[in-house]
């Protein structure tokens, strides 16, 4: 499998100290002869016994100061020594500052034989504020070193070589920058987005070729990007350009299992929630209905209030007018006796 390109931003307070016996010689530039110039040779003894992260110092080339980062017993969950270039100085740097260079991490033993050699030498990486490092997993253990005899007099050897093309110590906002992330062509600001896809499903794209790679950029990222929404927002038309855009890339040769169960789990959740809410609906037509219909009573009841009430008023006039003929009868009958 080839070794991926990893970006990196190292974390304060995480070095271990050059110990006694280990050294590091900075090379001057070399011919013109070579794409790229021995930047760095750093010498670790009792590589066994090395547990944190290790840190070498600075060293210079391009005109630029740079640091390698190395973790003998892994990075990020990984096991593999991992090994990582990045600026120097990058916190201390001003906005917009970035630099372009080809880069190469050599791991050797003590006889010089090369047991690693990171991948890459015809990318030019972009080092910014939002990718102020990059590097690789080497694919080697400690116990895989030991047990294939390579580990000599429990020595290892880094080296660095650099060819810086651009160099910017400040400009506008790099975040739009484009670089290439393992094939992909993309800005700066989503190779952590990318980063998470290579590292939660490192093999997907390894039957396409690098070189290819860049013309399904937008196409994958589209597509993550709208299998991540929620299913409710998601449109009949969405999802069907979501099934067009994995057959393509699948076709292409992207391993995307992964996508195809969250297309099928997508469209699932959203025949559910369209169910859910054709039944939520039905139940608040039907109240509305029985609202309405309540209004329609309250507007007869009131209807017949008045009309009995008015009634009522005709009556009690009728009660009153007897009341007074009887009266009158009454007080006629009592003049006559008398």
């Amino acid at each position: 499998m080839v070794p991926l390109l990893i970006p990196f931003t190292p974390k304060s307070g995480a070095k271990e100290s050059l110990a006694t016996g280990d050294s590091v010689v900075m090379a001057a530039a070399s011919s013109e002869l070579s794409p790229m110039d021995k930047a760095l040779t750093w010498e670790i003894d009792n590589f066994s016994e090395r547990k944190g992260v290790m840190t070498s110092d600075p060293f210079s080339s391009g005109g630029c100061k740079w640091c390698v980062m190395f973790f003998p017993k892994g990075h990020d969950g990984n096991h593999d020594l991992s090994m990582f270039l990045h600026d120097a100085n990058w916190k201390s740097l001003s906005p917009g500052w970035k630099r372009r260079a080809h880069f190469r991490l050599y791991l050797l033993n003590q006889s010089g034989k090369h047991l690693y050699r990171s991948p890459g030498q015809n990318i030019c990486s972009l080092f910014c504020a939002e990718d102020p490092g990059w590097g690789f997993r080497t694919n080697l253990t400690l116990a895989k070193l030991q047990e294939q005899g390579f580990l000599e007099k429990n020595k290892l050897i880094i080296q660095v070589y650099i060819k810086v093309v651009e160099v910017v110590h400040q400009g506008k906002s790099t975040a739009n920058e484009m670089l290439d992330f393992n094939g992909f062509q993309i800005i700066a600001s989503q190779s952590a987005s990318v980063n998470k896809i290579f590292k939660e499903h490192p093999g997907f794209a390894n039957a396409v070729i690098p070189k290819n790679r860049g013309a399904y950029t937008n196409l994958l990222l589209g597509l993550v990007n709208t299998l991540s929404k929620s299913p409710q927002m998601l449109s009949m038309t969405e999802l069907s350009n979501a099934q067009s855009e994995l057959t393509e890339l699948s076709a292409a040769g992207f391993k995307l299992d992964w996508l195809k169960s969250k297309l099928e789990e997508v469209s699932l959740e959203r025949e559910r929630a369209l169910s859910d809410g054709s039944r939520v609906q039905q139940l608040e037509e039907r109240v509305n209905n029985v609202e309405l219909a309540l209004s329609d009573l309250k507007v007869e009841l009131e209807k017949q209030k008045i009309k009995f009430a008015a009634a009522a008023a005709i009556f009690s006039s009728f009660e009153f007018i007897d009341s007074l003929i009887k009266r009158f009868f009454i007080s006629c009958f009592s003049i006559s006796k008398h």
